[in-house]
């Protein structure tokens, strides 16, 4: 073998994992922030991972996915943005509300950002505008501190002779003050008293509805919170057992034996998360995407828990209904 020959096979051999550690940077890595607990909320992630693929982007094949998960502890939510920042991910997508958007915010300015949140993207500071969002942050809004008062109307029509209604809030969210405030401007509208009862840990549950009936509280409006959305199953049936009519944010508990629910569809709105985040990942600026509102809200109606609540649903709530479950 000759000098030339010895050079090229040299070349050749040092050639190689460079070109591999090449490809492996290639394949773009999203870090995905969560507010709540993997295992309730995998049907979600699902619908982001479907709308991902929508884009043009399957995870495992050209783009990685890195989850971080708060489960509640909202006081992680920084540490883990500033993880996803500093392994480069070259997006985060943040789920369960405000504060994940705001950690992220507060991680980075450069790292592009889709968020899904309940309340007023531009009140709350993560965005300038809904139609130029500016600087890195982009995502959709569910409106669910909004829809409270609506409701509360609702509800207001479902038990008619209702005096005293409560509402369930978790202390722990850093949007309570503000759904209180907006769901009592509600309640004075109508001429009814509201109570509010906390329940921020599973085991507080059962003491929250224990005090409904010492409040003389006629029915329930349960707030726009992730961690009752992970415990939908048990939160609908210390309801039930408890005989309380309740309001629901999304059609998932009134599916689990809910009174009733009124929102927009939540796994569509991941769905559409996900596509924003194929968009970006294909080069695409946050700051030039809108950020999505729902056009469509769908109210579900129990009938079998109504019957077991000795409840008529009123004519105008069931006129009104877009799916009755019987």
């Amino acid at each position: 073998m000759n000098r030339r020959e010895l050079l090229l096979l040299f070349g050749s051999v040092i050639m190689v994992p460079r070109r591999s550690r090449a490809q492996q940077k290639a394949m773009p890595a999203i870090g995905f922030l969560g507010t709540t607990s993997p295992g309730p909320f995998a049907p979600f992630v699902a619908a982001f991972l479907r709308g991902l693929s929508e884009a043009g982007y399957v995870e495992g094949q050209n783009v990685a996915v890195e989850y971080r998960w708060a489960e509640y502890r909202y006081d992680q939510l920084p540490a883990l943005a500033a993880d996803l920042v500093s392994r480069k991910v070259d997006m985060i997508a943040t789920s369960g509300g405000t504060s994940a958007a705001l950690a992220a915010k507060d991680a980075t300015s450069t790292v592009p950002i889709v968020f899904e949140v309940g309340a007023d993207p531009v009140e709350t500071g993560l965005v300038a505008s809904f139609a130029r969002p500016g600087g890195n942050l982009t995502g959709v809004t569910i409106l669910t501190t909004e829809l409270n008062p609506k409701r509360f109307e609702l509800l207001s029509e479902l038990v008619p002779g209702a005096r005293v209604i409560a509402m369930l809030v978790n202390p722990n969210n850093t949007r309570t003050e503000r759904v209180i405030r907006v769901v009592q401007e509600a309640a004075r509208a109508r001429g009814v008293e509201l109570s509010i009862v906390d329940a921020g840990t599973d085991g507080e549950f059962e003491a929250a509805f224990a005090s409904l009936a010492q409040q003389r509280a006629d029915a329930l409006l349960v707030a726009n919170d992730p961690f009752f959305f992970d415990r939908r199953d048990q939160l609908v049936a210390v309801a039930a057992r408890n005989l309380v009519p309740a309001m629901y944010e999304w059609r998932e508990f009134a599916a689990a034996g809910g009174l009733a629910s009124y929102g927009t569809s939540f796994a569509g709105m991941y769905r559409r998360l996900g596509t924003y985040a194929g968009r970006i990942l294909a080069g695409a600026k946050p700051a030039d995407l809108p950020v999505e509102q729902p056009t469509t809200f769908e109210l579900v109606v129990n009938l079998k828990t109504a019957k077991e609540l000795r409840l008529t649903i009123p004519p105008s709530i069931l006129a009104r209904a877009d799916e009755v479950i019987e």
